[in-house]
């Protein structure tokens, strides 16, 4: 009997395991409709109507998402995915490259139409 009871306190801790593990993959994954949707509030900006320098809400949706990316798959998916939609968007590159410095967000990632996402550390 005790032998059963040990048995199945060990599947209960397993399955727990198991559980925290998987939650903490679903939590570093960040979709490509996620990436977009965060940078909503810099759309404006990045496809030129907006003003010159990004705003404060849009700053603070791009540094959450740079959190976010807290991976280097993530980092890299995110990558492919901005690199593939910002041109159907018609996002401006020069207006990308002025975002990171102006919101002080530390990027270990070139901004760039043509960076080799596989290369993202």
């Amino acid at each position: 009997m005790e032998g059963k009871k040990a048995q199945y306190g060990l599947r209960v801790i397993l399955v727990a395991l198991a559980l925290l593990l998987a939650c903490n993959t679903m939590a570093e994954a960040i979709t490509c409709n996620d990436a977009v949707s965060a940078l909503i509030p810099c759309g404006s900006y990045l496809i030129g109507q907006g003003g010159a320098d990004p705003s404060p809400r849009c700053c603070e949706s791009a540094r959450a998402l740079n959190r976010m990316a807290s991976t280097v798959a993530s980092r890299r998916q995110l990558c492919e995915c901005l690199k593939q939609t910002g041109p159907s968007f018609g996002v401006k590159p020069e207006r990308v490259q002025h975002l990171p410095p102006f919101c002080k967000i530390d990027l270990s990632m070139p901004v760039s139409p043509d960076v080799d996402c596989s290369r993202v550390a």
